[in-house]
């Protein structure tokens, strides 16, 4: 079975446990200095907030799987969408091991696609976070991609 997944960047912890809590009518199933995480079952959904990113609001989204054999699907699909793709294996982010694929659509989202393996005692591999985007997670930097939007008879890119 997958769960979605919903990573959000806050500015504030404590204030967005408290509201998260009471919108979701429970607390977190994890919680750190600078990260606190609900795994529901209605809607089933792995719904993580911390305090790590550039700016708060929608960090990425990504879709958790129950085994290796269930990751290995999605990252067979995600190739034949014709954007670039980053496999990763027994990485450590959001105080968890994973195997991942990591992927951003035609807008620029990342999608996190992953199979948990274990827990962590840090939040991530600090190595890694050279390569990534001022993402709270563990994200690889977006492909740029051109974006035009279409108002009347003006266009903006």
């Amino acid at each position: 079975m997958k769960r979605f997944h919903v990573h959000v960047a806050v500015a504030d912890l404590e204030q967005s446990i408290k509201f998260y809590s009471t919108f979701f009518d429970v607390p977190p199933s994890v919680t750190k200095d600078d990260y606190a995480k609900w795994m529901l079952d209605d809607p089933r959904i792995n719904f993580a907030i911390s305090t790590r990113g550039k700016a708060p609001g929608l960090d990425h989204l990504g879709i958790q799987v129950d085994d290796s054999e269930a990751l290995k699907l999605i990252s067979t699909r995600l190739k034949t969408a014709e954007q670039p793709i980053l496999e990763q294996e027994q990485t450590t982010c959001c105080y968890a091991k994973a195997d991942k694929a990591w992927v951003h659509d035609p807008q620029g989202i990342a999608w996190e696609s992953f199979f948990t393996t274990d827990v962590a005692t840090t939040y991530g591999e600090d190595s890694d976070f050279n390569t990534q985007t001022n993402s709270a997670c563990c994200a690889p930097m977006p492909e740029s991609v051109p974006v035009s939007i279409s108002l009347g008879k003006r266009e903006c890119s």
